[in-house]
């Protein structure tokens, strides 16, 4: 069920996405402006052909398995699916993991279709072995609640829940009360063990040790689908390309329990160039909550992901419509950049709203511009760091979240890519005092990594 590591605004907002790009286009200048009305124009003089929903999921490269495309296109498109989507709450923040997750349930409802948002209360306690070699860690019923509680209050950024118009439902409400016996004899007797073992997800674990635990995951998970089924006429199940064998675990027991169809569709994981999973940085993971991941720093991810991946990332994240994106498919060098810029935008207005989005952009045009410092990301040091009222730069620099060490930088003072106040140095015997943050103290690593630091006593 999780989507966790495979992968505001309000819905009524995002139904006008083009009219929200024309309000970033707007701090472009004219040129922008004037780029955007061609592209405009050209929508007109094509005609008002509207892309099917299924068609438009496809054409953005979002659809990756399908147990049946006909029946699937049919109930999209026709605004008659009830679907579901699974996040485990792993951690009190959803991440960009789920983001594309997220975003898809929101196109969905904007057809008319009915989103459920499923928590995984129950089979949290368990744990997905799915893109793991180890166990995950086990989390206590408290903790587990509490990231649900935060999972639904970043959601509704994304889905409306009003008047029934979305569901946000707990799994823990049917799997904690499940009886074990009845379980093996009603669910377990449908499920075949070598089969089971055939599944991605188990077999690059065997080498290291599968635990029984683990095993009963992609049980539980059909019996999600088959609990939702029936209880909310849920009749379509929307996952992780990873995810696969569950969610045909999960029709197959339909199928065999009820003798009805239901359907599943997995999503496109969300891959950089070099087939790595986006949403990673050196500190970790890039949080939705601008509490462990600033709208600063959200925005700063996508400013500077590889020039062989803005293109697709607009495609499967941002609501632009397709032709304003193909237009950009032909863009090079500072286009480029501009395009980066557009992403950045889109994606951090959508997570953190409109006037987020515009204080990133400002602090990132006025930081590399040399101009003020107003909006750029804040770094507090304590006295902690301090020793007979003095510190190192190294020191500083990891406090302030640049360097994940103070040996990684100390290579990047050596190197040269270290300033204060736009003075290189290398030197890494020069000390600090906190009479130095008295005034602003700008410290930048690279070229695109910058602080303001302040002291806090």
């Amino acid at each position: 069920m999780s989507l966790a590591g495979t992968l505001g605004g309000n819905t009524s907002d995002q139904a006008r996405p083009f009219e929200k790009g024309a309000g970033f286009f707007s701090a472009f200048g004219a040129d922008s402006r004037k780029m955007q009305k061609g592209i405009q124009s050209k929508r007109t003089k094509k005609g008002e052909e509207k892309m099917t929903v299924f068609d438009e999921l496809k054409a953005r490269g979002l659809l990756a398995q399908l147990t049946d495309e006909e029946e699937i296109k049919e109930l999209i498109n026709n605004g008659k699916a009830t679907f579901y989507i699974g996040f485990d709450p792993t951690a009190d923040s959803l991440h960009v993991g789920h983001f594309m997750a997220l975003c898809l349930m929101k196109r969905m409802q904007m057809a008319g279709n009915k989103p459920i948002a499923l928590l995984g209360g129950g089979t949290g306690m368990i744990g997905d072995p799915s893109g793991r070699t180890d166990m995950r860690q086990m989390m206590t019923k408290e903790t587990i609640q509490h990231n649900c509680d935060c999972f639904k209050k970043q959601m509704s950024r994304f889905i409306d829940f009003s008047e029934g118009k979305a569901l946000m439902v707990n799994n823990a409400d049917w799997l904690l009360d499940l009886n074990y016996i009845e379980v093996l004899r009603e669910v377990g007797a449908h499920f075949s063990v070598n089969r089971m073992l055939t599944a991605e997800c188990y077999k690059q674990r065997m080498e290291k040790g599968l635990s029984f635990l683990e095993f009963n995951y992609m049980i539980m998970q059909s019996y999600d689908f088959y609990a939702l089924f029936q209880k909310y006429g849920c009749n379509l199940q929307f996952g992780g390309d990873d995810q696969w064998s569950n969610m045909l675990g999960g029709t197959e027991l339909i199928r065999r329990k009820l003798g009805k169809d239901a359907h599943a569709m997995t999503i496109t994981l969300l891959l950089n160039s070099e087939g790595k999973k986006m949403g990673k940085t050196q500190k970790g993971a890039v949080w939705l909550d601008p509490n462990k991941t600033t709208p600063y720093e959200f925005f700063q991810y996508w400013r500077n992901v590889d020039d062989a991946d803005v293109i697709k990332c607009l495609k499967m994240l941002t609501f632009l419509p397709l032709e304003q994106i193909q237009e950009m498919e032909h863009w090079e060098g500072s286009e480029l950049n501009k395009a980066k810029e557009i992403l950045a935008y889109e994606l951090t207005a959508l997570v953190h709203g409109e006037e987020e989005a515009k204080k990133a952009l400002d602090a990132a045009k006025n930081i590399f511009g040399g101009g003020n410092t107003e909006n750029m990301p804040v770094a507090e040091i304590t006295a902690d760091i301090f020793n007979d009222g003095q510190t190192d730069l190294m020191s500083i620099i990891v406090q302030a979240g640049l360097a994940a060490s103070k040996s990684e930088a100390r290579r990047a003072m050596e190197q040269g890519g270290v300033s204060v106040n736009g003075e290189k140095i290398t030197d890494v015997k020069k000390m600090f005092t906190p009479d130095d943050f008295a005034e602003e103290f700008v410290l930048k690593k690279g070229k695109k990594n910058f602080r303001k630091v302040v002291y806090k006593a």
